[in-house]
């Protein structure tokens, strides 16, 4: 999946690489970067070497939460409501600009992230299997943006940030425009689909065999638990942060080769997992306090266990 994402985007290894572990874990991945950056295109590529059902929603300020999740419908031949589905019944839906639309319209995603089913009319309608949001958003700092609500950033499983490419990168990309690449044909870019429901089971079916010994299991604990405890944040990580630093862990694990996680897992996972979850107070923030500079900390004083 890896080899075929890269036939389209160039220089985000680390971006796709979050992707695949959000998908053997289940979660939903919340993508930020600034215009421009292939966010769009990066999730559009994914989708296409992937043999599973794909939509995608423009997030916009008049969207609505039923053109989202689906709508009554009245059919005047029958006399009767019919519910439409909204184009969250897929398996993967690319939520488009997210923080583009009011709090109202973000907050319908958050029974359909949590537990996979709709509810509209008193009536619980599933969501297909499997089922995964990878949402985009442009930095909270541009025009026209509302920020997520707490809630909602931590039904993300993790928040991966697009850097501006390097300058070989840069030109790569240029020599690939000038060579005639167009980013709404992927098809002759060469991008296939490669993997499908079947083998994302059996890869997530492996992923839960992999071992955690105790000592990391506390580990884990007390990065989250340390968090809570640091100077410079008003909210630290929930418990549901740490289940999820352990599944991502896990997921790391298996895909470096190993049935086993090490601590070194939990630190490569700890930024993008646990970014989201964490607040920086008021006067930390007007010191120049960063929350990955917050999470270097706390990684650096929890005792690494041997």
């Amino acid at each position: 999946m890896r080899s075929e994402v890269g036939k389209a985007v160039v220089g985000q290894d680390s971006a796709v690489t979050g992707l695949v572990i959000a998908m053997l874990c289940r979660g939903h991945v919340l993508l930020e970067g600034v215009p421009g950056g292939a966010k769009t295109l990066l999730v559009r590529t994914l989708s296409a070497a992937l043999d599973l059902d794909t939509k995608r929603v423009q997030f916009t300020p008049d969207l609505m939460p039923g053109d989202i999740t689906g709508s009554l419908v009245y059919d005047a031949r029958t006399a009767e409501f019919s519910f439409r589905e909204g184009p969250v019944f897929t398996n993967l839906l690319l939520a488009d600009e997210i923080n583009r639309t009011p709090p109202k319209t973000q907050a319908s995603l958050l029974e359909a992230m949590e537990e996979r089913q709709v509810s509209v009319d008193g009536l619980a309608r599933p969501l297909p299997d499997p089922f995964m949001v990878i949402a985009t958003q442009n930095p909270v700092e541009y025009e026209g943006t509302y920020p997520l609500p707490e809630a909602q950033l931590d039904r993300f499983l993790l928040k991966l940030t697009l850097p501006l490419p390097e300058r070989v990168h840069e030109v790569e990309v240029l020599a690939r425009h000038a060579a005639g690449f167009d980013p709404r044909d992927l098809r002759a870019a060469g991008v296939r689909p490669v993997a499908g429901a079947d083998v994302l089971a059996r890869a997530r079916a492996e992923v839960a065999r992999v071992q955690v010994a105790p000592e990391v299991l506390g580990y884990v604990v007390d990065v989250c638990r340390a968090t809570r405890q640091s100077p410079s944040l008003s909210l630290g990580v929930s418990p549901r942060g740490a289940t999820a630093l352990l599944a991502t862990s896990r997921a790391w694990a298996w895909m470096s080769g190993r049935p086993y996680v090490t601590p070194d897992d939990v630190k490569a996972l700890a930024h993008p997992t646990l970014r989201h979850r964490v607040q920086l107070r008021a006067e930390a923030e007007l010191e120049g306090v960063t929350t990955e500079s917050v999470l270097d900390t706390v990684l650096a004083s929890v005792p690494v266990p041997r």
